[in-house]
């Protein structure tokens, strides 16, 4: 899947801040000239509908709304009036139950929906799994919206934020490219332990001498393919590059063969689901922050291979 996030060399800009006008009740009726006698305060519609939510990030993003993506709706209408949001990284047909049993109607996914980049679904026309969710959706009016192209070309890259945060690398990260991480100096068994623990995985596959001393990372999470990999490496000289997923036959072989020549380069392989999963938290964020009066919850559907 060509799953690529925004390039790392793109200059670090403040994020905008965004205010929030709220009235609060002090007993001091301060727009009362404006109100006739007979008349009753007008409430507030705090309602949003599926569109104003996605126009509302998307205009967050530097350079705004891609005439070429893949973040569409997947299900349902912009015009869906918002009882609740989930956010996660698959709509999962668990996570779809898990949304109607919240009462919500707008679900967020980092990933596609069905089964391939650009939700194309002429070829599972005939699919029960796939009928079985899209009418799942459909009987309970549910939207979905794929958030993928958009969070990453945030600055700085949704994603990327969300796993910093997870991993409490914030304070280590660079300023301008924010995936290169100076950490005290450790062991690659060590970092390996405490990537799985902090993110909850089981396990991991890497390549490198468990022994040797680690202090600078490239953290790519997702699945950003061999070029940004092997040009990663070297451009950011890393001890520890740190991705989600591969092919085999691509960067991992890089790395083995840089080994081989003697460069000091180890390689830590997440899972994809794990690198990027952090994203559903800053998505889960920014909806707290920017629509008010709406509920989110953040669905975490678990890794989708068990390991033996």
């Amino acid at each position: 899947m060509n799953n690529k996030p925004a390039p790392l060399n793109y200059p670090a800009i403040k994020r905008r801040k965004f205010f929030v006008n709220t009235a609060k009740a002090t007993g001091v009726l301060l727009l009362a000239p404006l109100v006739n006698k007979a008349s009753n305060f007008i409430a507030v519609d705090e309602s949003f509908t599926v569109g104003q939510v996605m126009d509302m990030f998307i205009k967050q993003v530097p350079g705004g709304a891609l005439n070429n993506t893949v973040d569409t709706l997947k299900s349902g209408n912009r015009d869906i009036k918002i009882t609740g949001i989930v956010t996660a990284m698959f709509a999962t047909i668990e996570v779809i139950r898990k949304a109607i049993d919240l009462g919500a109607n707008f679900i967020i996914a980092h990933e596609p929906t069905f089964y391939n980049h650009a939700d194309d679904t002429k070829w599972l026309e005939n699919d029960e799994v796939y009928k079985y969710k899209a009418n799942l959706l459909k009987e309970h009016n549910i939207a979905v919206w794929r958030n993928h192209d958009y969070i990453h070309r945030l600055v700085p890259d949704g994603v990327t934020d969300g796993v910093l945060e997870q991993l409490d690398w914030k304070k280590y990260a660079d300023k301008k490219i924010p995936n290169i991480i100076t950490v005290p100096s450790t062991s690659l068994k060590d970092l390996i332990v405490y990537l799985k623990i902090k993110m909850g995985i089981q396990m991991v596959r890497y390549i490198g001498d468990p022994a040797q001393s680690c202090s600078r990372l490239l953290l790519i999470p997702g699945a950003a393919g061999e070029e940004t990999h092997i040009n990663g490496i070297n451009h950011v000289k890393p001890d520890v590059l740190i991705i989600g997923e591969l092919h085999e036959w691509e960067t991992a072989e890089y790395v083995r063969d840089a080994r081989a020549k003697g460069d000091k380069i180890a390689l830590v392989v997440l899972g994809h689901i794990a690198s990027e999963d952090a994203g559903s938290e800053f998505m889960m964020n920014w909806v707290k922050k920017n629509v008010p009066g709406i509920k989110v919850t953040r669905v975490k559907p678990g890794n989708s291979l068990s390991f033996m």
